[in-house]
């Protein structure tokens, strides 16, 4: 694995994969999770974000396949975001073909999949602390910025670390938006559909073993850090 070229390639793809998706779905759900528990519709608005949630990655895939669609200049633009770049001059995309945009473009569909369940999961931590804190910190003078770092972050990031570790387990195997989307070509293959492809389609089980070796290497010590944190838990 580590001397194919082809490989690394889908290593490094794994890896963008772990870094952008956590940080980018962890992020965005603690951001609307503080917002919408500032507004009147609070319900509807996590109803409208979590919705996506009910979708499966094969439906997602599909629904955004749509979005991406590529037409030729001139041509009718059919794909939501080339029809709406093209509105203000610029020219179409293949979105789902040129590397290394097509992998930011899957990416984003992971991200708005999941950005309900973090949201829901922060909310409900958000919702534990206790106001007589923030209202104190009020009145001594603290800004609401200084609240949500000193005081929001560190009383959540239990949940967070909760919630982030979910999204590593999640991005280690993703599969169905790649296979649905690029079937892994243009550069945007990662190590599951590089193992089903290994396997059932070139029959190589000494390198689709491989693969999954270095896949259960990854999964471990997140397990193991889980279990450890789960066990610290306990014993307070």
């Amino acid at each position: 694995i580590f001397t194919n070229p082809n490989l690394l390639e889908v290593l490094r793809n794994n890896l963008l994969w772990l870094v952008l998706g956590t940080i980018v779905t962890v992020f965005a759900g603690l951001v609307i999770a503080v917002l919408v528990d500032r507004v009147r519709i609070e319900s509807a608005a996590k109803a409208a974000i979590f919705i996506p949630m009910a979708i499966s990655f094969v439906g997602a895939g599909v629904i955004w396949g749509l979005v991406y669609q590529y037409a030729a200049a001139g041509q009718p633009q059919i794909g939501i975001v080339d029809a709406i770049i093209t509105r203000f001059g610029a020219l179409p995309q293949a979105w789902l073909v040129n590397a290394p945009l097509d992998n930011f473009a899957l990416i984003l569909v992971y991200v708005w999949v999941w950005t309900g369940f973090c949201m829901v999961i922060i909310s409900a931590a958000l919702k534990s602390i206790p106001t007589e804190i923030i209202e104190a910190a009020r009145m001594d003078g603290a800004s609401e910025l200084s609240i949500f770092f000193r005081i929001t972050i560190p009383m959540i990031s239990s949940t967070l670390t909760v919630v982030a570790t979910t999204m590593v387990i999640n991005l280690l195997k993703i599969f169905d938006i790649i296979y649905v989307m690029t079937g892994g070509n243009f550069h945007t293959n990662v190590i599951a559909v590089e193992y089903y492809q290994q396997l059932f389609n070139f029959q190589d089980y000494g390198v689709a073993s491989a693969l999954v070796v270095v896949l259960l290497i990854g999964v471990i010590p997140i397990m193991y850090f889980n279990i450890r944190r789960f066990r610290m838990e306990v014993q307070r």
